[in-house]
Order: structure tokens, then C-alpha cells, then sequence
């Protein structure tokens, strides 16, 4: 209509320079027009009012106010009530989108390719997982021989209804004749044990719970794991303490099980349990936190020993690879901070470790395993992996091959057999499975994970940028081949920076689908990770937190410079602790950001040690309750209390589920009604709440493609991007 009454106007003139006038003004008009057109529509928001109570707490004769205190109570009807009515605002406001069901259409088909890990042998059966695309729930299956039949053995589609029973763990008796399975129920880390017969795939009636974070170490007829006593209050919030470890003797009820360790001193303790193959030791590792472990053993050949301390202190690592005749291999950041592998005699009378592989001048020793008579080592070079092979006294024999920049993981072999298999991924392949023979190392591709997509097409690119402080930080780049630096590529920026966790290479469909729309995926090797040993991990730490925001701040600055995108075309995301990272970064630099994806974050730094685990992240927070200079350095950051009034924060869709007891959704709660109180400007303040869902492992694959559905849904719309089928 608006082009038809110029035409009419324009028809009406006779006069010659009238007539170019007219050209100038529908040429203007009509570019006008088209713009109009293609510019996204404001969906309106209208926030529900989120209660206040005058609460405040002191800290150090410092007062801080907590007006949403009362969201922590997860038990509440008002909680309930305020998650249902922040939902219905959020899925609205989503389903106004316009391309939302395309992009849910899109991943649901892109999804469903067959996906399989690398086998492992136990006994004479070979077992590995497989999904055929969209199951919920990956499957575990048996083989008499490696290419023989492939038999369900364990299904845990098969134990709910929506898939949201996770299989967790397992662990085989040592004479292979029984599987000890963990599952969790809706993403909690809260743990049921059972066992399965291996020969008939029969249950026993052997049940085990409130078990959280526990090995199960298999010892004659039973084994050993650790648990809590049964939670008073809410099982996903209260506080977890004084856990204890027990036996298990099969066929026995677990009122029966045998006390085997406590501490009454120390409430705040993890305790992990392993024993040998041959069943002649069992190792406590004891520790406060998520890095440093005390170590002790006891000889279960010897009736009543009592547990021997290797290690007392808590501040290095100590991890038990593998026995040697007498003598224990163990990895160790101590005098190494890239790590390095030792030996001792634990039954000697002094104890003495001895260097087996020492530490790398570059390269951080992340795991090694004995297979055959061979020591198979995986590196990080540069936040990528290497693999080496060594003899059993330290010596390198091979540097094993690799296709391009990735990460090797799924490594899988046994003491006295030569077999090896491993998995091999990166930004553009989806999952190689390798087999070799240790003693004469050439790889052989046993099998190939394929997607139906052109993922040759994409290039990946790593960058060194400069941080406030002057540090050179890594960070990979994917992006289509013939990207144009021109400032305009919608981009998203990738961290997690913190408890030593190792953040490299691997293949997300979910992410292809916004690098097949343009996008640029970038992934920044941020301080506080492990991907440059503990040196790189304690920069990150405590009261040097803020070095992990400023590499992130670099990262989207360098981003910015260099031309590959603009404030208005910047996502940023991250969870738990990376959800943290995107709030303090949001808040500090507003303007470099169009659109925050923080999820199941830390936003509350004065009180995340008060719930469920969170007293062990103290050792890379800090607390509240330790001095007044870590109070007001842990104050000076936490995203629940720096947001202002009057400031635009970016388009923020916050995300948590309703059973996360790692970090507790209160945490995503109390920071959204404060964020929807402050925002400034029309930019979206969302919070999805997934039900049935914890902190993410375990998640059914449907609603990771619901969850994937409304996260790109958000980001295209708030970018500006038209999603193209």
C-alpha cells in the first residue's frame, strides 16, 4: 500500500525534474521500506512482581541486603508459584519467535545420527555405549567378541517414562562376574547402586542410597563406596556432611553395610575408594575440595590393618593410576604443576617416591594408563591433545598420530593385554573410535561417527590475544571458509575458567547449527582452567578471580578489533561456574555484549558455600566467612550483588532446573527477579526452569534439544539473525 500511493503521486507529475526528485525520494523510500521489513519485531515483556523482604546480613559490620532470601526455600508453595509464573513470561515471550519451531525442527533432525563410544574389555565380553539418535538415554551393550553380537545389557530408557533416569557409573568385580551400576533420577547427584549379574543381565535386590560423589571398589563378595546419612529438610538444598565409607556384602540390606571410615572432626571431606586388581589394596583419597587430595592405603591381605597415610596435606594432587608388582603409580601436580608420574613400595617402611615420567617443560600430563606392558599418556599441548606411548621405567617409545587439532578421551585397555581403543574428536569430527596394539602402534579406525552435513566446510582457528595484565590466552575460532571480517558475523563466545577443568576441542551439533547460519563459535582457553597446568588454574583462584573476567573481556575485545564481530552481534555463554563468569562479565562490561546466556551459575558469592556441596568451592573462591578482605573481594564481584539500577544489561536468558543440588537454582532465581528489577532498557530479562532437570548430566536428550530449541531461538532473535532453513 505504501509503494502504490507513491507510484500514484508519482504518476500525477509531468514535470521532468519533479520527475527525478520523485525517483530520489521512492529509491530512499523503498530501501526505507525493506530495512522496516527486515528489522525483528520488539516483543514486549511484562516481568511478574517478585516479592521483597527486608533481610539483611552482616559481615563483617558490613550490612548487605538479601530482598529475595525467600526463593531459597525450594520446598515452598510461593517458590513454586514464582517459578510457574517466570516460565509462562519466559515461553511466551519464546514462542513469539518466529523460527522457533524451524530451529527445534532443524536440531531434532540434525540430532538423530547414531552415536557410539569406544569399546572396553572386561573378562571375556566386550561392552560398549551406543544411542540410535534420539534415545534419551544412551544404551550399554555386550559382545561375547568384539565384532560379535552386539545384546542390550543395560537400558536406562527402560526406567522412566521421559528418560530422565541417568545411568551414572559402573564399576566390575574383579573376578568379572558382576557390574555395580550407579543412577541418578532427574539430574541430581543424588545416587542409587545396584547390581547386575553380568552372565544372566539379572538384577540383584541389592539397593544403596543417598550416595553422592563415590567410586565402588570391588572387594570378594561386596565392595566399598561412600554416602551421607539421609538429608533433614530439602534432599536438593540442605547442606552435605560428614560423609562416611562403607561395605557392601552382596545379598545383604544396606542397614547392614560396615562402617569402614569416618571423620567426627571434619564435616566437609569427599572420600573416594579403590581398590587393586588382585584385591591386595584399598586407597582412601580424602579431600576438602575439587583439587588437592590426601592419600592413605590399607593392605586387605592383612585381617584388621588400619589405613596407612602416603599423603597427609590436601593441597596437591595424588591420583592412583595402576599397581606394578609391589610398587603403586601415581600422577602428581607436587614439584610438578604440569604434573608428572611417580612410584612408590606403600608397604615400605619409608616411604619413597621415584620419578617415572617427569614433568613436560610445555605440555601438561593429563592422564595415563597401563595397557599391555606400556604407558599410554595423554598430553594437552596448547589446550589440545597428544598421546605418547612409554615403557613401563619412563622411556617415550611413540608419539601416536593424530588427524588434526582435537581431544583424545575414551581410552580403554587392561594391564597384560595390548589392546587399545580410544576416541577422537574436534570442532568438525564428530567421533572417531581407533584401536591399536601397544606394542606395535599404528592406529587403525575401528569406526567412524558420520553426520549427514558438510562439516568440511568449516575452518578452525587458534589465536593467541593479550589480557589486561599482559598474559597471552588461547582461544579456538570455527567458522565457515570465506568468512568476511567486516564486524557483522553474529558470534558466540565460549568459557569456563575455573576448578582446573580442561576445556578443548570437540564436535556440538547444537553449534553447528549456528555456524551453518553464519555464526562464529569461539571457545576462550580463559585462566582458572587446567589447559596450562596448576599454575594456570591458581591464577584463577580466590583473590585472583578477576583475572578470569578479564581474559574473557579480552577475548570479546580482541573479537571486536580484529573485525569479527561488534557489540551487537556478541553472545556470551557459560555454565555452573562459567555461569558465574558470564554474570560478573555482563554486569562489568554491559556494552561489549548484545545477549548473556548464564547457566545453572554461582551468583551468589557470599553464600554458595551454605547449600548441598557448594563448601567445596571454597578452595577456588574463597568464602564470605574467611577475613574481610575476602568478603569484600568476593562482594566486589558476585553477579547477585553488583547489578545497578539504570544500567541496559544485555539480553539475558537465564537457565536451571528445578533439581540442580550442585548449584542450587536459588542462585539463578534471586539474580533474575534483582536483574529484571535493575534492567534499564529494553532488552529481555528471561529465566527458563527446566523441570526434572538437575545441573546437566544426565539430561535426556529431548529436552537438551528443547533446552538447545529456546537457546538459539533467544540468541538469533536478540542478534538480530534470520534463521535460514
Amino acid at each position: 500500500m505504501f509503494l502504490l500511493k507513491l507510484f500514484l503521486i508519482f504518476a500525477k507529475i509531468s514535470n521532468k525534474y519533479h520527475i527525478i526528485i520523485m525517483k530520489k525520494i521512492i529509491l530512499i523510500s523503498l530501501i526505507a521500506f525493506i530495512a522496516m521489513s527486515c528489522k525483528q519485531k520488539t516483543i514486549k515483556v511484562q516481568y511478574p512482581e517478585t516479592r521483597t523482604v527486608e533481610h539483611v546480613d552482616v559481615y563483617f559490620d558490613t550490612e548487605v541486603a538479601d530482598p529475595y532470601r525467600w526463593l531459597e526455600d525450594d520446598l515452598s508453595d510461593e517458590t513454586a508459584e514464582w517459578v510457574k509464573a517466570q516460565n509462562e513470561v519466559t515461553y511466551n515471550y519464546l514462542s513469539q519467535i518466529p523460527f522457533r519451531d524451524d530451529i527445534r525442527e532443524a536440531l531434532t533432525k540434525m540430532w538423530n545420527y547414531p552415536k557410539q563410544g569406544a569399546p572396553f574389555k572386561v573378562g571375556n565380553y566386550y561392552f560398549m555405549y551406543k544411542n540410535d539418535g534420539l534415545q534419551n538415554q544412551s544404551v550399554l551393550y555386550i559382545m561375547d567378541e568384539l565384532e560379535g553380537e552386539q545384546r542390550v545389557f543395560l537400558d536406562p530408557n527402560t526406567m522412566s517414562d521421559k528418560g530422565t533416569v541417568a545411568l551414572s557409573g559402573i564399576s566390575i568385580s574383579n573376578d568379572h562376574k558382576y557390574m555395580a551400576y550407579s543412577v541418578s533420577a532427574a539430574g541430581s547427584d543424588w545416587r542409587e547402586i545396584r547390581v547386575r549379574e553380568i552372565a544372566t543381565g539379572n538384577d540383584l535386590p541389592d539397593v544403596l542410597n543417598w550416595v553422592k560423589f563415590s567410586g565402588m571398589a570391588w572387594y570378594q563378595d561386596g565392595f566399598f563406596y561412600s554416602r551421607y546419612d539421609a538429608p533433614e529438610g530439602s534432599a536438593l538444598s540442605a547442606k552435605n556432611t560428614f560423609a562416611k565409607v562403607y561395605y557392601h556384602k552382596l545379598g545383604t540390606a544396606q542397614k547392614d553395610d560396615k562402617l569402614i571410615f569416618e571423620d567426627t572432626k571434619n564435616a566437609m571431606r569427599y572420600y573416594y575408594t579403590r581398590t587393586t586388581d588382585d584385591e591386595r589394596y584399598l586407597f582412601l583419597t580424602t579431600s576438602a575440595g575439587t583439587s588437592g587430595n590426601a592419600l592413605a592405603v590399607r593392605e586387605l591381605n592383612k585381617p584388621n590393618s588400619n589405613f596407612r597415610t602416603l599423603v597427609a596435606a590436601m593441597d596437591k594432587q595424588y591420583n592412583v593410576i595402576e599397581t606394578l608388582g609391589d610398587e603403586i603409580l601415581v600422577l602428581t601436580n607436587d614439584g610438578a604443576p604440569r604434573y608428572k608420574l611417580i612410584k612408590c613400595n606403600p608397604t615400605a617402611k619409608n616411604i619413597s617416591w621415584e620419578t617415572v615420567i617427569p614433568e613436560s617443560s610445555e605440555d601438561v600430563l593429563v592422564s595415563a594408563s597401563v595397557v599391555g606392558e606400556k604407558i599410554v599418556v595423554r598430553y594437552l599441548h596448547n589446550a589440545y591433545s597428544k598421546l605418547c606411548i612409554f615403557d613401563l621405567n619412563g622411556n617415550l617409545e611413540h608419539n601416536i598420530e593424530l588427524p588434526e587439532i582435537g581431544t583424545v578421551g575414551g581410552i580403554s585397555g587392561k594391564k597384560g593385554e595390548n589392546e587399545l581403543f580410544y576416541t577422537f574428536t574436534s570442532f568438525t569430527t564428530v567421533s572417531d573410535i581407533y584401536r591399536l596394539d601397544v606394542s606395535n602402534p599404528t592406529p587403525e579406525l575401528y569406526k567412524s561417527i558420520q553426520l549427514n552435513a558438510e562439516i568440511s566446510k568449516y575452518k578452525t582457528e587458534q589465536i593467541f590475544f593479550e589480557s589486561k595484565d599482559g598474559t597471552k590466552v588461547p582461544m579456538f575460532l570455527v567458522y565457515k571458509e570465506g568468512l568476511k571480517k567486516d564486524g557483522k558475523n553474529p558470534t558466540l563466545l565460549y568459557g569456563y575458567g575455573g576448578f582446573n577443568a580442561t576445556y578443548t576441542p570437540s564436535f556440538s551439533v547444537s553449534n553447528l547449527l549456528f555456524l551453518e547460519n553464519g555464526g562464529i563459535y569461539v571457545l576462550a582457553n580463559i585462566r582458572g582452567g587446567g589447559e596450562f597446568g596448576e599454575q594456570w588454574h591458581k591464577a584463577g583462584t580466590k583473590m585472583q578471580k578477576q583475572n578470569v573476567f578479564d581474559d574473557f573481556i579480552a577475548a570479546a575485545e580482541y573479537l571486536i578489533k580484529d573485525k569479527y564481530t561488534s557489540p551487537e552481534k556478541l553472545a556470551i555463554r557459560g555454565g555452573s561456574n562459567g555461569g558465574l563468569l558470564v554474570g560478573a562479565c555482563m554486569i562489568q562490561r554491559p556494552d561489549l555484549f548484545k545477549v548473556a546466556l548464564p547457566a545453572v551459575g554461582v551468583m551468589d558469592m557470599l553464600r554458595f558455600h551454605k547449600f548441598t556441596v557448594g563448601w567445596g568451592w571454597v578452595g577456588d573462591y574463597g568464602s564470605s566467612e574467611d577475613s574481610e578482605e575476602m568478603f569484600k573481594y568476593l562482594l566486589g564481584y558476585s553477579p547477585l550483588h553488583t547489578l545497578k539500577e539504570g544500567v541496559c544489561y544485555p539480553a539475558t536468558l537465564v537457565t536451571t532446573g528445578d533439581h540442580d543440588d550442585r548449584v542450587v537454582p536459588a542462585h539463578s532465581f534471586k539474580f533474575s527477579a534483582t536483574l529484571q528489577q535493575a534492567q534499564a532498557c529494553d532488552n529481555p530479562v528471561l529465566i527458563r526452569i527446566e523441570t526434572q532437570a538437575g545441573h546437566g548430566a544426565g539430561k535426556p536428550t529431548a529436552k537438551v534439544i528443547d533446552e538447545a530449541t529456546d537457546m538459539w531461538a533467544f540468541t538469533f532473535y536478540n542478534l538480530g539473525m534470520k534463521y535460514k532453513k
